[in-house]
């Protein structure tokens, strides 16, 4: 998968805050109760709620009343509940969940990936509430690429970067709005939000730190949206994150589906990484060389874009302790519920070792 990078064997415990993890998708029915309590298996208590369910998360009742539900399952877990854009979310909506403690929200380009079909084909027509946002200190989360248009040019492997024009127009028009360009994955997206100013912040998902295009071409599990791209993409997205570049951190944008809809026809776009999460960055990091760049990576940067409370290992949310031992990946998680039952969802990095695990309290 990735190529072999020397590591060192130095430490053999790493002591970190909970984990925060900036996008995460929790589904709905069986699978988000399956999924959801292994947000803090992977190391993680504070978690960004993706809103592309089936219907969307479209009002401010909506978002809240699912973030009970995610609660009742991760009594621990702190979620930061997001909205989904569409044309009824006015100004006065936005006010409205602002006031209710929801956080951001999330726009996708109509037809671009999982449930996007409700999305956004014009940005002007959102101007009115994007000035509310900003006004009310609420984040817009992007998944930034344009849809496929031949007739355009643009496929899945240069839609991000065809994207990039709207990042620089939106930031110009609302200086003062707190955006995210997620699960970053071209060098020409790092390079642009490193040229904008400090509202621009940049989520890195912990695969496309390790796959190219090679890897998810013929491999279902692999393939997600946006796609993993070229190896000097991946070069890029490892150099930021080795660098501890403040802007750039964690949104795992993990994405459960059964197996079956990962190995049909038409494979569904996401990769599962919730259950490892924390012990697979760890993993790579070290083989990176740049270990003592993960506690701000996956506890730090995140939060303070975010505007929440720094993360620290002596405070009542405590810390988690890594330790060196083969962590064997299970080949597959079965998904409870009737409804699907005998299921299962297929993790990355399946079947394979990562070189450390969670101490179990």
């Amino acid at each position: 998968m990735a190529e072999s990078v020397n590591s060192s064997k130095s430490i053999d415990t790493i002591t970190l805050p909970w984990a925060s993890d900036f996008h995460c998708h929790l589904r709905q029915g069986a699978m988000m109760e399956t999924v959801t309590p292994m947000v803090e298996q992977g190391g993680v208590r504070t978690v960004l709620a993706m809103p592309n369910l089936t219907p969307p998360l479209t009002t401010a009742q909506m978002a809240y009343d699912y973030g009970k539900i995610l609660q009742q399952l991760a009594p621990k877990v702190k979620f930061i509940l997001t909205l989904y854009l569409n044309p009824d979310l006015t100004p006065e909506e936005i006010s409205k969940a602002a006031k209710m403690g929801i956080t951001a929200v999330k726009m996708y380009p109509s037809g671009v990936t999982t449930n996007s079909d409700w999305g956004v084909v014009d940005l002007k027509m959102y101007y009115k509430t994007f000035h509310a946002m900003q006004e009310n200190n609420m984040v817009l989360c992007l998944h930034g690429e344009c849809p496929s248009d031949a007739e355009k040019g643009i496929c899945i492997l240069n839609a991000e970067e065809k994207f990039l024009d709207t990042l620089r127009e939106l930031h110009k028009d609302f200086p003062r709005l707190r955006i995210v360009l997620e699960h970053a994955t071209t060098k020409a997206a790092v390079e642009c939000v490193k040229s904008l100013g400090e509202t621009v912040g940049c989520t890195i998902t912990a695969h496309h730190l390790f796959i190219t295009v090679d890897d998810w071409a013929g491999q279902p599990h692999h393939f997600c949206k946006p796609v993993a791209k070229f190896p000097d993409d991946r070069k890029a997205l490892r150099e930021v994150v080795m660098s501890g570049h403040h802007r750039f951190f964690l949104g795992s944008d993990s994405a459960p589906h059964p197996r079956k809809a990962k190995q049909g026809e038409k494979p569904a776009a996401g990769v599962f990484t919730t259950p490892i999460l924390i012990p697979l960055l760890a993993t790579l990091f070290e083989k990176l060389g740049c270990l003592d760049k993960l506690e701000a990576f996956v506890s730090t940067y995140g939060r303070e874009f975010y505007q929440l409370p720094a993360a620290n290992s002596n405070t009542a949310e405590g810390s988690i302790t890594l330790v060196r031992t083969a962590n064997s990946v299970p080949a597959a998680y079965n998904v409870a519920g009737s409804d699907v039952d005998g299921d299962t969802v297929v993790p990355f990095m399946s079947g394979q070792e990562l070189a450390w695990q969670i101490k179990a309290d």
